[in-house]
């Protein structure tokens, strides 16, 4: 019986953690680590389909959520709020790997602006049923993590680097990918020793997809 109840919480686990921020590529990476087997993952289209999960959000930075139970059925998670709370997630699954996905910070910057940044500050001219979601990862991260200073873009690009910097700095090298998702398969499956697909890299949620995706066109 121990042994089943260790089996079942090692299955539990997460194997991956994606500490990027949004709009460095996180969507295309959920879509790859499909692809490699590393699925279902969680990212923040999860909250629209899983509405129980927005209130465990909206206390997650007064009350550490039970992060086991909250992944269950989940090989990978990534985008925000996750990546906002990967180190905690992480003493949860110490044995997950970590992907930082990273991109040139005066093009995140321009591209988290004119998408999340937009959806987020202005919820009520979305379709009601991503308002709950949206509100909550205003609050999270435009209001905790930027302390509501996003429009100055030098403490923006100030907390993008200091963020991808802690990630660099507190996983160990073994356990961690510094990414670009232009790089494609190549480094992606060496680090997971993973078969390289025979199929192109699934590059989406290009700027103008994420806008009318998320019903600001």
């Amino acid at each position: 019986m121990l042994a089943v109840r260790r089996l079942r919480e090692h299955e539990a686990m997460l194997k991956i953690i994606g500490a990027g921020l949004s709009r460095t590529g996180t969507f295309s990476l959920m879509r790859a680590l499909e692809v490699l087997g590393f699925g279902p993952c969680y990212h923040m289209d999860e909250l629209f389909r899983r509405p129980d999960h927005v209130a465990i959000w909206r206390n997650a930075a007064r009350a550490d959520p039970d992060f086991v139970a909250l992944f269950e059925g989940y090989v990978s998670a990534m985008d925000a709020p996750v990546c906002h709370f990967w180190r905690q997630i992480r003493g949860s699954h110490p044995k997950s790997k970590v992907i930082l996905t990273v991109r040139d910070a005066e093009s995140w910057y321009a591209s988290f602006h004119s998408t999340v940044f937009q959806a987020m500050s202005r919820p009520t001219l979305l379709p009601a049923v991503a308002r709950p979601p949206l509100e909550v990862a205003r609050r999270l991260v435009l209001e905790g993590v930027f302390s509501g200073r996003f429009e100055d873009k030098a403490y923006a690009l100030s907390i993008y680097e200091a963020h991808n910097r802690s990630v660099i700095d507190l996983v160990e090298s073994c356990d961690l990918l510094v990414y670009q998702i232009a790089d494609g398969w190549a480094p992606l499956c060496d680090f997971l020793a993973a078969p390289v697909p025979d199929r192109e890299f699934p590059f989406t949620n290009q700027r103008t997809k994420f806008r009318s995706r998320i019903g600001l066109e």
